[in-house]
């Protein structure tokens, strides 16, 4: 697979937010299934349902692509999500690293999968837990 099939999924999510949700019908199969660390769904309906609930709860939320690479169906896609969110972070600007590998189906996405930490996108940003878990990742590292 050229890396073209993969652009409209790049151009996509880096013009993605609660206003151009209808975009994913343009790059996603109706019977996609999306995964994530976090959550899973299946179908186009539920994915709409998981994006418009994600960008209800941020006040900002943008994604960097820094490189694709396919394979046959498949597509890896590298990136830094940025959000904002008021309970988190004192709202400050957090930056999460993460890919995702998509299999496409023709010329839409069937299967999307993301990898991300977890502690990363969110414990760590969570009053006490987050503190905790600095502590955690302070002692396992030594630093």
């Amino acid at each position: 697979m050229s890396t073209a099939k993969v652009e409209p999924f790049v151009n996509i999510y880096q013009q993605l937010n609660k206003y151009t949700l209808h975009l994913l019908d343009d790059i996603y199969h109706h019977d996609i299934v999306f995964s994530d660390p976090l959550h899973k769904v299946s179908g186009l309906s539920q994915l709409h349902e998981y994006f418009a609930d994600l960008y209800s709860n941020v006040t900002e939320c943008q994604f960097d692509i820094k490189s694709s690479h396919c394979s046959g169906d498949n597509a890896f896609v590298y990136w830094v999500m940025s959000y904002r969110h008021p309970k988190l972070a004192a709202h400050k600007q957090i930056n999460v690293n993460g890919h995702s590998h998509l299999v496409f189906n023709g010329d839409k996405i069937i299967t999307h999968q993301d990898y991300f930490d977890v502690g990363e996108l969110l414990y760590r940003h969570i009053p006490i837990i987050g503190s905790v878990i600095k502590l955690i990742d302070k002692r396992a590292t030594g630093v």
